[in-house]
């Protein structure tokens, strides 16, 4: 097992992609429609568990929240204007332009690194919250890769993963409608055999004192086309809270 979490047809893909990060109706298209329920779902776990005000307006201004595999930064604004003091770190450079120059464009004060998770921790900086959205189907070496988000969280701190779960259903939709039907993603996007189960990332963590707090998924209705939180069906899209 290679010590990286590197791959490299992964982060060829993804700065093929990068010019098309704040697009819309490009192939993000699917992150964009998933990001308010995201960032609703983000907002509601750590304020839950570092006690403060949901209503605030400026409820993280006291928080440094670290996003891994953080692409155009479209997680990272929203924060940011939350009041947190945000770093967005990904293995393809050509993402961390892109994310820096929508930053300056936007007036948000970002930090942007072009760094894997495993080198960020090798600096022994710690944050209250580690984010790791959409990006383990993406990695290699996943015992290193969820190593290295425990490394990086303070002691009191809260990690969020999210991903796609592995079973027929996140195969059908996650794969062959959202690639092949919905042309939503590119082909070849998404490997389904990379896809985890809530069961084997709460393994990974728990090696290392992590404990899930929250499970809930993200669910798609085609009806209305949003994406809404759900406590029941964890079948294709899902998050997951831990901490000490």
């Amino acid at each position: 097992m290679k010590n990286s979490t590197k791959n490299a047809a992964e982060i060829k893909n993804f700065n093929d992609l990068a010019s098309d990060w704040w697009d819309e109706n490009g192939p993000m298209k699917p992150l964009h429609m998933l990001n308010p329920t995201r960032v609703q779902y983000l907002k509601q776990q750590i304020c839950e568990h570092f006690g403060l005000k949901l209503d605030d307006p400026s409820a993280l201004k006291k928080l440094e929240i670290l996003d891994i595999g953080c692409g155009g930064g479209i997680v990272c604004e929203p924060l940011a204007r939350l009041g947190a003091k945000v770093t967005g770190i990904d293995a393809a450079g050509d993402n961390i332009k892109v994310a820096k120059e929508h930053a300056i464009q936007r007036d948000l004060k970002i930090d942007y690194k072009n760094i894997t998770s495993e080198e960020l921790a090798e600096k022994d900086k710690k944050y209250d919250v580690v984010l790791a959205l959409e990006i383990v189907e993406h990695v290699d070496n996943l015992p290193l890769f969820f190593e290295s988000c425990a490394k990086l969280l303070k002691k009191d701190g809260i990690l969020i993963v999210s991903t796609l779960n592995r079973n027929p259903k996140s195969f059908l939709l996650g794969i062959l409608a959202a690639e092949y039907l919905l042309r939503w993603v590119p082909k070849g996007t998404h490997n389904w055999k990379k896809f985890l189960k809530p069961s084997e990332i709460a393994l990974y963590l728990e090696n290392h004192s992590l404990t899930p707090s929250d499970v809930t998924g993200l669910v798609y209705n085609p009806i209305t086309r949003s994406f809404s939180l759900s406590k029941n069906d964890l079948d294709v899209n899902y998050f997951m809270s831990f901490s000490h």
